[in-house]
């Protein structure tokens, strides 16, 4: 995303009248979920200015900031001590989805661990992240599958997902976390085909403006 992160943080970067952060917000917002917890990492005091407490979309916000960069298992790992004991609804902030997150609010997670969004893989990813079974449980990819999809980077997970990890540790990536789950049959997942778009590139950037013009 350079140049435009060079001073900006992707979340912050503006699409359709506002930042990609405040379309998730909205999202959230909408969905009966008005208590958020925001983690911050680079340029995350920009994101602190540009959304204070939240009050002006209507939302509590409650930022957990960064050391150091912890990817996102290690990011979970610091907030836990906010986020409870109860599942939550996880959003990247740098994805753009029209997905209706009141969907997974009311998901049950019952013994799972957490229940994903997985989206057909994009043009720039040919391989998934895991193959989804008719029980609606994520299983480990076997070779070059082709029934594999893609984490949306949206779920709703339980705080245990990360707080039970064995290999827990201040700096990991949630995949670790996912493919243990996986392989336990305890993470499961639905599969969206509207409209979902990884803002990880200038181009797709302009085309999500273009379109939402």
């Amino acid at each position: 995303m350079r140049p435009l992160t060079e001073t900006c943080p992707k979340p912050l970067l503006q699409a359709g009248g506002c930042s990609l952060i405040e379309h998730q917000l909205r999202r959230l917002k909408s969905a009966g979920i008005e208590q958020i917890i925001i983690n911050i990492a680079y340029l995350g005091e920009q994101i602190r200015t540009a959304l204070g407490d939240g009050s002006q979309l209507g939302v509590k916000i409650v930022y957990s900031p960064e050391p150091e960069p912890l990817e996102t298992g290690g990011a979970i790992n610091l907030a836990l001590p906010l986020l409870g004991d109860q599942p939550f609804v996880l959003v990247n902030g740098d994805v753009w989805c029209d997905f209706d997150l009141a969907r997974l609010k009311r998901h049950q997670l019952g013994r799972q661990l957490g229940h994903l969004l997985m989206v057909p893989n994009p043009g720039f990813k040919a391989r998934g992240d895991f193959r989804l079974g008719e029980d609606s449980l994520l299983q480990p990819l076997q070779g070059a599958s082709e029934d594999s999809y893609t984490y949306s980077g949206i779920a709703l997970l339980s705080p245990a997902l990360v707080a039970d990890y064995p290999e827990r540790r201040s700096i990991f990536p949630l995949a670790e976390a996912f493919r243990w789950a996986v392989a336990a049959d305890k993470l499961s997942a639905e599969l969206y085909r509207g409209d979902w778009r990884d803002i990880g590139t200038v181009a797709r950037l302009e085309q999500l403006r273009a379109d939402l013009a």
